[in-house]
C-alpha cells in the first residue's frame, strides 16, 4: 500500500489506516478473537502501517488486543492511541481529566497494555474543559522529551483549540469523524485550519458507522447490543430516510464494479484525509484496503457531493450530550 505524509513534524504513514475499536464490542459482541487476530495480521500484511485504537475502546481490551496481536510485528507497525477519562485501573470510568499528571498516568498504562516502550501518535480523545489546552498539551510534550511518545495530535477539536494546542507543541494529526455523511471538518473550516498549520487529518468512522456499505437497510440488521443503535442517525426513521443517499454511492460503485465502501473511502482520501476504516473479518478488510487505490473522477465527486449535502442527511451523527463533548 502506498504511503503519505502525516502532517509536517515527519510521520509517515500508510494511506489508509485500520480502525480498532469495533474489535472491542462496540458495534455488537466480539466473539471471534481468533478472527480478530488474524485480520489484524492480514493488515499488515497488505500494507496497513497505522493502527488506531484507545484506553476507552473496552476499556482497555482494545489496546491489550492490539498488542497481543501484533508486538513481534511492532517494527512494521504504527500505534495511535488516546487518552481522555480518568479510568481506574479496573477500567472505571471517571470525568475528562487534561491534567499533565493523569496523562503521565494514562500513557504508562497504555505501554504496558501494549508490551511496548513507546507510542507513535498519542491523542486527547476529548478535551477537558476544566483544564487548558495550553496545559494539557505541555504534558503531552513532557512525553516526547522523555521518549514515550513520538507524535502528538487531538481528537474532535475546533479551530481555535487547534491554533492553541499548536502554538505550545506542533500538532501531527487531528482525528475527527469525516465521510459523505459527516462532513463536519469541511463545513467548519476546521480542514483549512489543519491544512494552513501542516497538521494531517486521520478521518474515523469514513464508511458512516457502515451505513455507506449499504449492508444496513433497517435496526433489524444492527445486533441488539449495538451501540449504534442509541445514535441518531441509526433510528428506524432516520435510516429509512438516509437509505435513498446511499443508492446514490451504490450506484457510482456498480458504474465502477467497486463497492459502497470502497467509494465512500476514495472520497474520505480525496479531501486529504487519512481514513481509518474497522472491520472484524479479513474479507472486508481486503475490500476496504482495494480502496486505496481508487480515484473519484471530477463527475464521481460532484454527483456524491450535490447528492450527499449535510442538510440532506437526516439525524445527527451523536447524541446531544455526545456533541457537547467535542469542542466543536
Amino acid at each position: 500500500m502506498k504511503t503519505v505524509a502525516l502532517g509536517s513534524q515527519g510521520l509517515t504513514v500508510s494511506v489508509q489506516g485500520f480502525g480498532a475499536m469495533s474489535m472491542s464490542g462496540v458495534y455488537g459482541a466480539s466473539r471471534d478473537k481468533a478472527e480478530a487476530v488474524a485480520t489484524l495480521n492480514h493488515a499488515v500484511d497488505l500494507g496497513i502501517t497505522l493502527f488506531d485504537t484507545a484506553e476507552s475502546y473496552g476499556p482497555f481490551d482494545n489496546e491489550r488486543l492490539l498488542g497481543e496481536a501484533l508486538g513481534a510485528r511492532r517494527d512494521d507497525i504504527l500505534l495511535a492511541t488516546k487518552f481522555g477519562l480518568d479510568f481506574s485501573d479496573d477500567g472505571q470510568p471517571g470525568p475528562l481529566d487534561g491534567r499533565p499528571e493523569h496523562i503521565r498516568r494514562a500513557v504508562e498504562r497504555s505501554l504496558r497494555h501494549f508490551g511496548t516502550d513507546v507510542i507513535d501518535l498519542y491523542y486527547m480523545h476529548r478535551v477537558d474543559p476544566n483544564i487548558p489546552i495550553e496545559e494539557s498539551v505541555g504534558g503531552m510534550a513532557e512525553l516526547v522529551s522523555a521518549g514515550k511518545v513520538r507524535y502528538i495530535g487531538l481528537s474532535e477539536v475546533s479551530s481555535a483549540t487547534i491554533r492553541r494546542a499548536h502554538a505550545v507543541y506542533p500538532l501531527t494529526a487531528v482525528q475527527s469523524e469525516m465521510s459523505l455523511f459527516s462532513r463536519d471538518l469541511l463545513d467548519s473550516g476546521i480542514k483549512e485550519t489543519l491544512d494552513e498549520l501542516g497538521i494531517g487529518v486521520v478521518g474515523y468512522s469514513p464508511i458512516g458507522r457502515g451505513f455507506l456499505s449499504g449492508a444496513i437497510r433497517s435496526l433489524d440488521d444492527l445486533e441488539p447490543d449495538d451501540s449504534r443503535r442509541g445514535l441518531p442517525r441509526f433510528s428506524a426513521e432516520n435510516i429509512a430516510a438516509n437509505l435513498k443517499l446511499v443508492d446514490y454511492v451504490r450506484a457510482i460503485a456498480e458504474n465502477r464494479g467497486a463497492t459502497p465502501a470502497q467509494v465512500a473511502l476514495a472520497w474520505v482520501s480525496t479531501q486529504g484525509a487519512v481514513p481509518i476504516p474497522g472491520t472484524k473479518r479479513r474479507s472486508f478488510l481486503s475490500e476496504n484496503a482495494a480502496a486505496a487505490d481508487m480515484t473519484l473522477t471530477s463527475d464521481e465527486l460532484a454527483t456524491l457531493d450535490a447528492a450527499l449535502r449535510t442538510e440532506d442527511v437526516s439525524g445527527t451523527r451523536y447524541t446531544a450530550q455526545q456533541l457537547a463533548s467535542t469542542n466543536r
